[in-house]
């Protein structure tokens, strides 16, 4: 314990019982003081000692018991010092400190006293005022006759005199403590004096009393040395105990090691086993998992047929909706033809034309049908007539009537066909027949060839009408209209059969006739060959064929050719002339002649007539088409054994004349839907077909119809709208074709995937020629037990042409020997690492059987199969065992097996059975990778590092390997540490993993070592690394830096220092340079950074060590705040957008014009330059990254650069880089509670420019954006500093906000700048408060003094101007201020008082505060009285004079006065005022400056006699005049005196006379007056001058005196007695 320890409590102790002890001390002082001396009565208390000093006692036992030698220590001037004289001189110390504390109270109180009296007479001061200023206000209000006023006033002035009375009461009371205080303090600086030299002898005692500590405190410290050596033998000792116990350690463990690889021999032969029977296991999940593999397979395979079905039919659809989409394009086209003006609407006025003509065919057959009726009912009567004439004539018609109508038949068969279009009923075959008996007696022939060409035309017009009929697109109803076919084609039938002859197998059956009685079954002539075949035909080429028509009637026979069937009337032609009339059995020829132009089927019908009736002959034109067949459609191969081959030919034969393509499906086999498909395509792709020849055949025919109305009908179909009739040809030919596209690329996908042991042979595809057979081969090759399929079809570009489906059967039958497990996966295997499993081969055979394993020979390095030849029972098992041990030349070795990229090796293994032809393979599959772990360095080099700092390499190690290894780096270095988890850890496959390697100096030396990363497997991987280590020449207390959660505004702080360790000792090793120079020291921090250190460069001294100073202020980056100031301005402006997208279509109409202005407005995105800071958008981002901030968390590191010290004069000084220091900040950001919402967010307070002494105030508002209540609080400002906080700061809640009053009162000119720090829970928010004192500078047009108004009338007034001048940058504000008008000026006649006690020749000096008016205003005025003057303007005051009564005492100072106090000028004001308007000014001062002490009286005009009244008064005036005597000279005296003449505006006289009387006594005297008279204009003066010369025979000191009066005659006259008195002077002035 030391000494200041120990005075620690009594401290405590005196301050808290100071007054008390030292009364105490004063009182036994006093006692003792007659019989004792101070330092006796000192010594009588010694042995009394308090019970507060047992402590001081236990403290000498304590060191006396300590050793023997402190006795000798303990000796000052060969006297012991004893525990009383210890005591008393703590006790003398306590006593002094408290006499020093009274002391100090005391002197506090005298002071206080002081301060309460100089308080006490300012408040009796200013009540003096108010009673003065009442009393003022009493008369006032007297002179007024405001008797209520003056009541009130009164008793306001009593009271005002009770407090005054009190006031001076209590400065009495005051005044009287103050000097018993001021008594109280003289006696206690008494007794300091007294106490002097205890005072001195108490510090020799502490003094002496430290010094035998300190010899003490040695004497431990060498006791302490003398423990820590025995204590570190000691240490010694036990280090080397332990060190052997480790060895016997060590030893045991060793042993335990060597047991430890015994009993792992032992369990590996276990593991071994137990391992074989996991790998069986796993052999069958895994044949379980491919048996379920397959089952999921299958079932795939057939979701994936169901989806390509679906996918076929999606396919389907899509082509019709291309189709559309073609033809709406096509329209689409068609409408911009005839936009741009083509003559598209010919199809429009063509259908336009069909309408017409179908209507006007309506009209014509209604019209036809009437006079059908009428023609029929005629030929009947004529029938009836003809009859009843030949009625007992022969029946056989006679040669003349047929010869003459030989048409007759015909005519009659066309007019019933054209009644009725539909197929021949009943009534048309009586008719019919009754116009073929008729034809005998028929009209003439040229009439029935002319009726016979109308109804041919009329035929034309309706087969015309039918084709057009058609629709354009098929819809359903084309459905519903073929069932209806369907139902009403046999009803038809059926009632034609009834009464007319059907035809049968192309031959035209007439209706039973009897001729000669015999009746006619067959037609009247039959043809050879019976129907007309043109089979295979070409385009472009003619066929021609002979047809032999032979009559078969029982009766001489005519045949006449009357026409072919529409649908070959262009592309037949029939060469024919009639015979004439042709006995029974006779024939004649005719030649058909077919020339196609198209390339579809036709069928048809030559028509013939003849005398029995008509007849046809068929005609079929076929195309070539290709007629397909197999010879088997069924192929069953049977059974056979596995490894076998059986092929089977297929024959495909082509009947047909059309060449095609196929090719050989083997995906599964069309569904019925699929085959509907295709039917429905033909369908669709023939009714195309068909539809395209009607259309042709229409457009041909309205070709060349041209009415007469052509341009009026041209007109109206060109308003209409265009009808959608082109382009149907064109839709159903598109389908057929994606389908077949859509079927091929199904093929393509599907070809070549032959299913199971049965595939095709090598011609799977390609052309069949016509009238051709190909051989089409399928192979077996059993390879798996059981049964084997496989469906495939012949399929072939043909589209008429179905797929021919093939069926594929067979039955494989298995080898007696197979391997159980026929693919062997060895997983990942690494390099020269051995791997085994076991290889089972099952015998189903009845003997027994050789086995011989073959290995392939680019394995026979690598892989060994023990034994390699065996004798497998019969039905039983033979096990084989397989070694797999890869080498690095496993890549050169087996390049065709091992895939060197992947590591995948595959290896075929083959078991030779002996009488099997077959060889049993089997896989062995492995994926090789290797062990390697890789540095992605070979040599770590850190370079130069410092020993006291850590230096950081991060080295890459990769795992090269398929397969997870662990790590570890056994044996490191002390100096090294690895991270993470100490360098131990595990790598994933084809991982690579940072490693940092932190190597930390302990001695100044090259370091050259090397670590390895030891593997699972034991394999090693080496590392070299080396370094330098190096003391640096500064050092660092701290290297890390953590900051605290620091808010964004807020600061963190922390303390380092910087140290020099250089020492003479290691200059004299050489380590640094001899010389010592300072070291220069450099931090450099990263731009935009939010850290400052300071100082951030300088010199270090050796030895000396220097504090660093590190600042972390988070903030918000410029960049950040501008980014975020756009994204708001673009959502501000996309929510704009959206709200003008709501407006009514009106409004935007009407604002067109400007919405368009503004969308190019807001495309334009601003630049984030053009933001300027603190602006209003500025300020919105930045409070809206405040409130939306998150915590962030940065780090960086600084480096700090230190010169090498040997020249830092140089320009260049020497840096090296392993003198670098470096500093590691860790820096964490969080949301600030507390922000600044005003001044734009800025905390920066500016008061910018204010004048010394003014105050300026601002305000500054803070808001809480926590969830908290903050309670703020703010650092204290400094005392004597200009700025000050006016407002008391509160706890705001959430969201609330507080206002700070800050004041700037500058007293100096210069800047200034201060810190105020708002505190709160979680954060210290620094408001910099800065501002610039400034002097004043104003000046005045006066430069002080006089300001002299002169005369002036009574009652009128007289100004004059005080401009000032402001020449100071800021706005300064002054006041006026009049003596007559302070508050503070001597009432009572102060300065009347000292006027009155001065000497004569003093009296020429004026008080400041001259006469005043009566009336209680101010005589002198200036307005304004107070205001401001702008930088570099001026200001004029006007200063006025005015009295109310003649006095030539007016006088007055006026000071004009800055806000702050100075002083711009003091004028001296001065006046004189006359009743009259002449005045004489000059002479000896009579009086005194004042008029009276007391306020001035009004005496009553009552009082003066009459005679007084008559008699006017003059006014006395003397005159001094002073000759001075000098060398026997006398020099003449000479006074002036001035008449004036006052200058007015009232109407009196403007000018004045003054005249001298009794001139002629002055003369006399030696007194001379010039002028003695004259005149003086309004507003000038004139010089009177008196001169004194003593005349001859004057006596010294003899005084001369004259007196005369002077007369000024203005507005009246007055009269001046003037006494002259004069004498002569020896002495100067």
């Amino acid at each position: 314990m030391n000494v200041e320890d120990s005075e620690s409590p009594f401290d405590v102790t005196s301050d808290r019982y100071a007054l008390q002890s030292v009364h105490l001390l004063s009182d036994e002082e006093d006692s003792d003081e007659g019989a004792l001396g101070p330092q006796e009565a000192f010594k009588e208390e010694e042995p009394a000692l308090s019970p507060d000093f047992k402590w001081l006692e236990e403290l000498y036992d304590d060191d006396h018991s300590d050793v023997d030698g402190d006795l000798a220590v303990a000796t000052v001037n060969g006297k012991k010092r004893r525990n009383a004289e210890t005591a008393r001189m703590f006790k003398l110390r306590r006593n002094l400190d408290q006499l020093d504390c009274f002391h100090q109270q005391k002197e506090r109180d005298v002071l206080k006293a002081r301060e309460e009296l100089n308080a006490c007479r300012q408040n009796i001061e200013s009540l003096v005022e108010q009673r003065d200023g009442l009393e003022e206000e009493i008369e006032q209000q007297r002179a007024v006759d405001n008797n209520v006023a003056v009541f009130r006033l009164r008793a306001q002035h009593k009271h005002m005199c009770h407090k005054l009375q009190s006031e001076e009461e209590l400065e009495g009371h005051i005044n009287t403590g103050l000097k018993q205080q001021e008594l109280l303090l003289i006696e206690v600086e008494v007794e300091l004096g007294r106490f002097s030299f205890l005072r001195q002898e108490v510090q020799e005692e502490e003094r002496v009393f430290q010094a035998i500590k300190s010899q003490k405190a040695a004497v431990r410290l060498q006791r302490e040395r003398k423990t820590s050596q025995n204590l570190r033998l000691k240490m010694q000792h036990l280090r080397d105990t332990q060190e052997a116990v480790l060895k016997e350690e060590e030893v045991e463990y060793r042993k335990k090691i060597e047991d430890g690889r015994a009993n792992r021999k032992i369990a590996a032969k276990y593991l071994k086993e137990t391992i074989k029977r996991m790998h069986q296991q796993e052999a069958e999940q895994e044949n379980r998992e491919l048996l379920e593999k397959r089952i999921q397979a299958v079932k795939s395979l057939k979701t994936n047929i169901a989806a390509t079905k679906e996918s076929l039919r999606v396919q389907q659809n899509r082509a019709k909706a291309n189709a559309q989409k073609k033809e709406q394009q096509r329209r689409q086209l068609r409408e911009s033809l005839e936009a741009q003006g083509i003559n598209s609407i010919k199809h429009m006025y063509q259908q336009k034309q069909l309408e017409q003509i179908k209507r006007k065919q309506a009209e014509f057959e209604g019209r036809q049908k009437s006079k059908r009726v009428e023609i029929v009912a005629k030929i009947l009567q004529e029938e009836q007539l003809v009859k009843s004439r030949n009625r007992h004539q022969a029946l056989l018609p006679k040669p003349s009537t047929a010869d003459k109508f030989p048409s007759l038949g015909r005519v009659t068969e066309k007019l019933l066909r054209n009644l009725d279009p539909s197929p021949p009923s009943e009534e048309s075959a009586t008719v019919l027949t009754q116009f073929s008996d008729l034809s005998s007696s028929s009209s003439d022939p040229s009439d029935v060839g002319d009726l016979e060409e109308s109804v041919e035309q009329e035929g034309d017009h309706q087969s015309l009408a039918d084709s057009l009929a058609e629709p354009e697109f098929s819809g359903l109803w084309d459905q519903n209209y073929k069932k209806l076919l369907n139902v009403k084609a046999p009803l038809v039938l059926t009632e034609v059969n009834q009464k007319a002859p059907a035809t049968t197998s192309g031959k035209l059956n007439v209706p039973a006739r009897k001729v000669h009685g015999k009746e006619l079954k067959l037609p009247p002539f039959i043809s050879k060959p019976e129907v007309i075949v043109f089979k295979d035909f070409e385009l472009g080429m003619m066929y021609k064929k002979r047809i032999v028509l032979t009559n078969t009637s029982y009766i001489t026979n005519y045949c006449k050719l009357l026409r072919v069937s529409t649908k070959l009337n262009h592309f037949l032609s029939v060469n024919f002339e009639p015979p004439g009339f042709l006995s029974s059995g006779m024939s004649c020829d005719m030649q058909a002649v077919f020339k196609p132009v198209i390339n579809e089927d036709l069928e048809g019908e030559v028509q013939f007539v003849s005398a029995v009736g008509p007849f046809s002959v068929p005609v079929r034109c076929s195309i070539k088409r290709c007629d397909l067949e197999v010879d088997s459609r069924f192929v069953d191969f049977g059974s056979h054994v596995v490894g076998q081959t059986i092929s089977w030919t297929i024959t495909l034969t082509n009947k047909g004349a059309l060449a095609t393509l196929f090719s050989l499906d083997t995906s599964t086999r069309l569904s019925p839907e699929t085959s509907r498909d295709q039917m429905a395509l033909k369908e669709k792709s023939s009714e195309k077909t068909t539809s395209d020849t009607q259309s042709s055949s229409v457009s041909m025919v309205t070709g060349e119809l041209q009415p007469k109305q052509e341009s009026q009908e041209l007109s109206e179909a060109s308003q209409q709208e265009h009808p959608e009739s082109e382009g149907s040809a064109s839709s159903p030919e598109v389908i057929p074709e994606t389908c077949v596209s859509t079927d091929e690329h199904v093929q393509m996908e599907q070809s070549h995937s032959d299913s199971g042991d049965i595939s095709l042979g090598n011609v799977r595809e390609g052309e069949l020629g016509p009238f051709e057979s190909l051989k089409l081969e399928v192979v077996f090759t059993p390879t798996i037990p059981g049964e084997a399929k496989l469906d495939f079809h012949i399929k072939f570009s043909d589209l008429t042409s179905k797929p021919i489906p093939i069926q594929v059967r067979g039955v494989a039958v298995s080898v007696p020997v197979c391997v159980v497990q026929p693919s062997i996966d060895l997983k990942i295997c690494m390099f020269d690492h051995i791997y085994q499993d076991c290889i089972v081969v099952q015998s189903r055979a009845r003997t027994a059987l050789k086995l011989t394993f073959e290995v392939c020979p680019e394995m026979k390095r690598h892989m060994e199969i023990l034994p390699k030849t065996g004798l497998v029972q019969a039905q039983s098992s033979f096990n084989a065992q397989l070694k797999f041990l890869p080498r690095s030349s496993l890549s050169r070795d087996a390049k065709r097996l091992f895939d060197s990229d992947t590591g995948v090796l595959e290896v075929p293994v083959a078991v030779r059975v002996e009488g099997q032809v077959k060889l049993v393979h089997f896989t062995v599959q492995a994926v090789v990778t290797s062990s390697d772990l890789q540095f992605d360095r070979t040599e770590v080099d850190f370079g130069f590092c410092s020993i006291d700092q850590s230096v950081k390499s991060v080295i890459r190690l990769t795992n090269l390997s398929l397969l997870p290894q662990d790590f570890g780096f056994p044996g490191v270095p002390e100096f090294i540490e690895l991270q993470p988890n100490d360098g131990f850890g595990t790598l994933l496959p084809q991982e690579t993993l940072e490693i940092d390697l932190i190597f930390n100096p302990d001695k100044v030396k090259e370091y050259s070592f090397q670590i390895s990363c030891k593997s699972g497997i034991d394999r090693d991987f080496p590392l070299s690394c080396r370094a330098v280590g190096v003391r640096p020449p500064l050092q660092l207390s701290h290297s890390l830096v953590q900051f605290g959660a620091t808010a964004l505004g807020d600061r963190s702080t922390a303390v380092l220092y910087l140290l020099d360790l250089q020492t003479t000792h290691d200059q004299s090793k050489g380590l640094i340079p001899s010389v010592a120079a300072p070291r220069l020291f450099s931090f450099t921090l990263p731009e935009d950074s939010d850290v400052s250190i300071s100082p951030s460069t300088g010199s270090l001294l050796p030895g000396e060590r220097r504090l660093v100073q590190v600042t972390f202020r988070p903030r918000l980056s410029d960049q950040d705040i501008k980014e975020e100031a756009l994204r708001l301005l673009q959502r501000a402006k996309y929510t704009e957008q959206e709200t003008k997208t709501e407006v009514p279509v009106e409004a935007v109409k009407s604002s067109k014009v400007s919405d368009g202005l503004k969308t190019d407005q807001l495309t334009e995105s601003p630049d984030p330059a053009d933001i300027q800071p603190w602006s209003e958008q500025y300020e919105e981002a930045r409070n809206s990254l405040l409130y939306s901030f998150s915590p962030r968390y940065r780090e960086c590191i600084v480096p700090c650069f230190v010169s090498d010290g040997e020249d830092n004069q140089k320009a260049q000084l020497a840096w090296r880089p392993f003198n670098t220091l470096h500093l590691r900040l860790q820096c964490p950001a969080v949301q600030p509670p507390l922000v600044v919402v005003s001044n734009y967010g800025n905390n920066r307070v500016d008061f910018h420019q204010v004048v010394v002494g003014e105050r300026v105030i601002k305000r500054f508002t803070v808001q809480n954006i926590s969830r908290e209540t903050l309670d703020l609080r703010s650092s204290v400002l400094g005392v004597h500093g200009p700025f000050s906080l006016l407002n008391a700061l509160r706890s705001i809640r959430p969201g609330d906000k507080h206002t700070l009053v800050l004041a700037f009162s500058p007293l100096l000119e210069k800047k200034y700048c201060e810190t105020l720090e708002v505190c709160s829970q979680k954060m210290t928010l620094e408001v910099t408060l800065c501002g610039e004192g400034v002097f004043p500078t104003v000046t005045s047009s006066h430069p002080g003094g006089l300001l002299d108004f002169g005369f002036v009338l009574e009652k009128q007034s007289t100004s004059q101007v005080l401009k000032l001048q402001n020449s100071s940058p800021v706005i300064v504000g002054f006041r006026v201020l009049l003596a007559s008008l302070a508050p503070s000026r001597p009432q009572g006649g102060a300065d009347s008082v000292a006027s009155l006690l001065r000497t004569y020749s003093d009296s020429q000096v004026q008080p400041t505060v001259g006469t005043q008016n009566y009336s209680a205003l101010s005589v002198f005025s200036a307005v304004p009285g107070e205001g401001s003057i702008a930088p570099g303007q001026s200001l004029d005051v006007n200063v006025t004079f005015q009295p109310d009564h003649p006095s030539v005492n007016y006088s007055d100072r006026l000071t004009v006065q800055l806000m702050n106090k100075s002083k711009v000028c003091v004028v001296d004001l001065k006046g004189a005022a006359s009743s009259h308007n002449m005045y004489l000014l000059g002479g000896d001062p009579l009086t005194v400056a004042i008029e009276s002490l007391l306020p001035p009286l009004i005496t009553s005009q009552s009082q003066l006699t009459e005679s007084e009244l008559g008699k006017k008064p003059t006014s006395p005036v003397l005159v001094t005049l002073r000759a001075k005597y000098s060398a026997g000279v006398v020099t003449p005296a000479v006074r002036e005196l001035q008449v004036g003449c006052i200058r007015s505006t009232a109407p009196i006289k403007k000018s004045g006379e003054f005249l001298w009387d009794n001139m002629a006594s002055l003369q006399q005297l030696g007194f001379s007056v010039d002028p003695s008279k004259g005149t003086v204009e309004s507003g000038h003066k004139r010089t009177i001058t008196v001169t004194w010369t003593p005349h001859f025979g004057y006596k010294p000191y003899e005084v001369v005196q004259a007196c005369l009066p002077l007369t000024l005659k203005g507005d009246e006259s007055n009269v001046y007695r003037v006494t002259l008195m004069a004498l002569i002077s020896t002495t100067a002035d």
